[in-house]
């Protein structure tokens, strides 16, 4: 019957697109509670990424991929089909939730380019562009609707500690009881969820280190490749090293700051509009490492030694270019350094030559780029050991009222972590 308790810790995408589900079904909003110690929209600011309604992709990045083999392994619990039909629900819900759903558009790449043979692969597969500037206000329609039918909002609140076993959430303040746990605490939560993994001895699956740099250079030195793919993944594959290019932004192209565990890492985000325009393109080159001892403390030590004076580096072979601006207009929070030398320190001779490596085959591919370019360091993507779960369902094998969504199930993508939090409240639903 539709009387249980449902408690969702986190706010991000995953947790949202679940509690939407669970009301588009017909469940009573009075029985759902979230929980997210950011701010709700209406008070959110633009600089607050990591934390607050629909998480950190769903307020600084707006690009929708649609693809089983990006983001995540989604197919594996639910197979190809399902798996499509799930991530087009979370673009049907940013669709239905955008103030000018007809200036959304999809870009669909078909063919590898011979140009960048024998360097790079060409991811190919289609993308939903949102908008970036659009998605503030696609988070207050979003937030209004849940609210108008009863969901209750606890923001501000950091969660403490969860009682499987009891079934209850201690957070700031207070407890609150629940029959199903929906733990989509996302990257701000994942020592969080480790710690959990630790005091229940949930059995999980290591993951891999992903970890890089943040690259900025004018766009009309990728123009070529932009207009046969606007979201561009270029990739290299190695024996226990694979590299591609993530999150590529262009037009109006700007480098965010990310805090994470107290250090500074690099994402980036492209705004909407001409008087947002600079010409810039950036993107991620983030690294694969497989076969890392204690993968998840390694980034984390690689990170710290990427730090200077409680922010990250940026370098860059041309002296006159500086660390660029966001699009608050601020120059971007980094210490230039003089030499690459700090990232071979970080991750060590052989990873860090992967990286420059790959940056001297884009200047291969193009030319034109000469020394006209720039790195944030680092961009980090922090997967903890993956709990293993039931796949009809996302449940914990031992705790079947407690499902994983999103970053806490290793999701690296807005798409994903959605569908994650559909597919829960479909399980949730059958039952009344």
């Amino acid at each position: 019957m539709n009387n249980k308790k449902i408690v969702i810790i986190g706010a991000g995408v995953a947790g949202i697109n679940a509690a939407t589900k669970l009301i588009d079904k017909g469940y009573s909003g009075g029985l759902i509670t979230i929980i997210d110690k950011g701010s709700d929209p209406f008070k959110r600011k633009p600089e607050e990424v990591m934390t607050g309604m629909l998480g950190a992709g769903g307020w600084s990045d707006g690009k929708l991929t649609y693809h089983t083999a990006i983001g995540g392994q989604l197919s594996k619990y639910c197979g190809e089909e399902k798996a499509m039909e799930l991530m087009k629900e979370v673009v049907d819900n940013f669709t239905r939730f955008h103030p000018k759903p007809e200036e959304i558009f999809m870009s669909d790449p078909q063919e590898e380019p011979e140009f960048i043979k024998p360097y790079f692969g060409l991811r190919l597969f289609p993308v939903w562009h949102i908008g970036s500037n659009y998605l503030h206000e696609i988070a207050k329609n979003w937030y209004q609707y849940l609210i108008d039918r009863g969901v209750k909002f606890m923001w501000e609140t950091e969660v403490l500690d969860v009682n499987f076993r009891t079934c209850s959430v201690w957070f700031t303040g207070g407890q609150i009881f629940y029959d199903s746990l929906i733990f989509g605490a996302g990257k701000s939560g994942i020592d969080f969820a480790q710690q959990l993994s630790i005091k229940y001895k949930l059995p999980t699956e290591p993951k891999s280190v992903q970890i890089g740099v943040r690259y900025e250079a004018p766009q009309k030195y990728f123009q070529k490749l932009i207009d046969i793919s606007y979201d561009f993944k270029l990739y290299q594959k190695f024996d226990n090293v694979s590299l591609r290019s993530f999150c590529t932004n262009n037009n109006a192209a700007y480098v965010a700051v990310e805090e994470t565990y107290g250090d500074i890492s690099y994402n980036g985000h492209a705004k909407k509009g001409e008087q947002f325009r600079n010409d810039m393109t950036n993107f991620g080159i983030l690294m694969e490492i497989k076969g890392i001892e204690n993968p998840f403390e390694w980034s984390r030590e690689a990170v710290k030694k990427l730090q200077i004076n409680g922010t990250g580096t940026y370098y860059s072979p041309n002296r006159t270019r500086k660390p660029a601006l966001t699009s608050e207009g601020n120059t971007v929070s980094a210490i230039q350094v003089d030499t690459m030398d700090p990232l071979f320190d970080a991750l060590g001779e052989e990873y860090a030559q992967y990286i420059e490596d790959f940056i001297t085959n884009l200047q291969t591919v193009f030319p034109e780029i000469g020394d006209d370019w720039g790195i944030y360091m680092p961009e980090v993507k922090y997967l903890s050991p993956e709990p293993l779960v039931n796949y009809n369902n996302l449940s914990l094998t031992e705790y079947p009222n407690v499902h994983f969504v999103g970053d806490a199930l290793s999701a690296r993508g807005i798409t994903v972590s959605g569908a994650h939090g559909i597919y829960v409240a479909e399980a949730i639903t059958r039952g009344f």
